[in-house]
């Protein structure tokens, strides 16, 4: 039975948060009382049980606060989301756990612990340890409270980015570039015969693609780039260097030691080492894109020199000259229904799967859809996820795919189905047109779905290990994998239609995409390269870091001037959402994401026997053992950086 969340309300989310809270404590509070002998049944299970009641807390209350239109009950899940999370940080600081879990560790019955629960009792044990236990009672308390500190840092800065409205008001003039239906969807502005775009991606992005004023992109990219600046840019410095002095408590030289000692790089030199292999390369294909932008741009402004706010715009152009692409023109055969069928039809038949939309859900909001996933062979529904695709005031403002219930088996033999949720913000659907996706929206739909089948496709019996909880650097690989088949021509054309006509996309066109896919792909790169190497310069050091400083050293990575007075950073939600010391992952999950579709490639692209393979090794398996298994397992042999290079240009 899914969650009502037509009902929620602010006491709601109250009332079910401090439930969930009271009957965790319960159960973590026996695993002291009990007065027997430690086993796995009254010690690590009971801890297990409170994490599964507090993770479905999570996806039926706290949630909301990313989703739900109503200010209120945002507020209250907010609030609820950073309790849940504090009672996490109290559960692993506790002492009497700790020595609990040690002394049944040291059991008999440890050595008997089948596979997956051998793994969950050395999953606790790690945490203890990186908690601090092995630390004086003074040490442990003062990291505590940093923890809770950080807590609370982390969530007012994502609820700073969430609520930040801005705008600017434009006359037609200044909408010069634009097409119809964008200034059609637009605000009226305050004055009469003017327009309001905001910072909402749907508004933001083609105007920074298409408008010809190249002063009104430098004056909108100049309030997006600031958003929540006052605000957050203090939280995150102090952010930073509360990280340190916990990384300093637990002798870590670096928070990113401390935070890659859970990932799959281990260590800060390994992804240095990423790095340096492929920034030289990058940068010699940067300079030639340049080359060709500001040859561009001379034209229009002679004397001028190329700036942020004129590469997205001149990329466009280029794009239009030399390959024929307008962007407005392929959206047309892009309508956001097409494409989700089109999304289900290749999943459908690779991974051997069936969706079917639920009509009658109780979702947060009208713009919700619910979809139901099952097998092929079966009716059952293994799987329900939520589709939350518009934007609208104080909801998530980027792209991401959300847990709100975890799959897990229980201990009467019953699997609980997992639920998910993608929340995007793509172009609202207008009275003349439905919602049409640019390529890159199309991309960001596919990535964010590959997400959802690793969190859906899970098959493992315990609920830490199931879904997309794997090492935070392989998580992006399952969603990555996801894009490339918006650029196979024999996947377009199957449907890609127009949504006036019904016509497919013209071969010519898709062969034309597919073409300039690459055309910028040393400067697109460099840009994921300095947002990386910013991440790290933050959690590499002492911890007392001039963010301005820092963020104008990484920014030369773009090879553009730096645009003066803009904190990027201060809504960079990564830093504080669970990418600290990690972005780094967005290219080194690539690196496995190419490999693994390599395999697509040479076997068959929607070839099943392939998909199966991968879902059952990849994508059911969770964290029930390390990623790295996962690609020898799917693979057949040592991953590879190969196709991760050749993709890039740079073999």
């Amino acid at each position: 039975m899914l969650h009502d969340y037509e009902s929620s309300t602010a006491q709601s989310v109250t009332a079910l948060t401090d439930d969930a809270l009271e009957k965790a404590n319960q159960l973590v509070d026996g695993v002291t009382t009990h007065g027997g002998t430690h086993t796995y049944a009254n010690t690590v299970a009971p801890l297990e049980a409170a994490g599964t009641i507090l993770a479905d807390a999570y996806g039926a209350g706290a949630f909301l606060g990313r989703a739900h239109p109503n200010q209120d009950v945002r507020d209250v899940a907010i609030e609820a989301e950073e309790r849940l999370t504090k009672w996490g940080n109290d559960v692993i600081s506790r002492r009497d756990l700790y020595e609990a879990v040690k002394a049944f560790s040291e059991s008999a019955e440890k050595e008997t612990l089948p596979a997956d629960r051998a793994r969950v009792l050395d999953e606790w044990l790690r945490d203890f340890r990186r908690a601090g236990h092995q630390l004086d009672e003074g040490k442990r308390e003062r990291l505590h409270e940093l923890r809770t500190h950080l807590i609370e840092l982390e969530v007012e800065f994502g609820k700073n980015v969430d609520e930040w409205q801005d705008h600017i008001d434009m006359t037609l003039d200044e909408l010069d570039g634009l097409p119809p239906e964008y200034i059609e969807r637009l605000g009226e502005g305050k004055a009469p015969g003017t327009y309001r775009v905001t910072m909402d991606y749907p508004e933001y992005t083609p105007f920074i693609q298409q408008a010809r004023n190249r002063e009104m992109r430098r004056k909108l990219q100049f309030k997006f780039w600031n958003r929540a600046k006052a605000a957050n840019g203090p939280l995150l410095a102090e952010a930073v260097k509360t990280r340190q002095q916990i990384a300093d408590l637990l002798g870590y030289a670096t928070w990113a030691h401390y935070a890659m000692e859970v990932k799959m790089a281990k260590s800060p030199d390994a992804v240095a080492d990423l790095y340096d292999s492929i920034i030289p390369g990058l940068e010699k294909r940067a300079a030639a894109e340049l080359a060709a932008l500001q040859e561009m741009l001379e034209q229009d402004h002679p004397g001028e020199q190329l700036q942020s706010w004129d590469w997205a715009y001149y990329a466009n152009e280029q794009r239009k000259r030399d390959f024929g692409i307008d962007p407005n023109e392929v959206a047309e055969y892009f309508p956001l229904g097409e494409v989700m069928e089109g999304m289900f039809d290749i999943t459908s038949d690779v991974f051997d799967l069936v969706y079917r939309r639920i009509e009658d859900a109780a979702t947060w909001h009208p713009d919700v859809q619910v979809y139901e996933i099952q097998n092929a062979d079966n009716e059952e529904p293994i799987a329900y996820f939520y589709a939350d695709l518009f934007p609208r005031k104080g909801k998530y403002g980027h792209a991401a795919a959300f847990p709100l219930v975890v799959g897990r088996r229980e201990e009467d033999g019953t699997y609980t189905k997992p639920v998910a949720a993608i929340l995007a913000n793509f172009t609202k659907p207008s009275a003349t047109q439905p919602s049409l996706l640019k390529h890159g929206e199309a991309l960001t739909l596919f990535h964010e779905f590959g997400h959802i089948l690793h969190f859906c496709l899970t098959t493992v019996n315990e609920r830490r290990f199931a879904g997309f909880e794997t090492e935070w650097d392989f998580v992006e690989a399952p969603s990555q994998i996801m894009e490339h088949w918006m650029w196979q021509p024999e996947v377009l054309q199957h449907f890609a239609r127009h949504y006036e006509t019904a016509e497919p996309i013209p071969a010519d066109l898709v062969e034309r995409l597919v073409e300039a896919r690459d055309l910028h792909v040393g400067l697109g790169t460099l840009r994921q390269v300095f947002l990386g190497k910013f991440d790290l310069s933050l959690h590499s050091g002492d911890g007392n870091v001039d963010l301005d400083r820092a963020y104008r050293a990484a920014y030369t990575y773009t090879q553009l001037p730096f645009h003066e007075g803009t904190a990027f950073h201060t809504s960079f939600g990564h830093l504080m959402g669970g990418y600290d010391a990690g972005y780094y992952g967005y290219q080194w999950a690539k690196v496995y994401g190419d490999d693994m579709f390599s395999v697509f490639r040479d076997e068959g692209i929607l070839d099943p026997g392939v998909g199966m393979r991968y879902r059952n090794e990849v994508l059911a398996r969770g964290a029930e053992r390390d990623a790295i298994d996962h690609l020898r397992a799917f693979l057949g042999r040592e991953p590879s950086s190969d196709a991760y290079l050749e993709n890039l240009g740079l073999r």
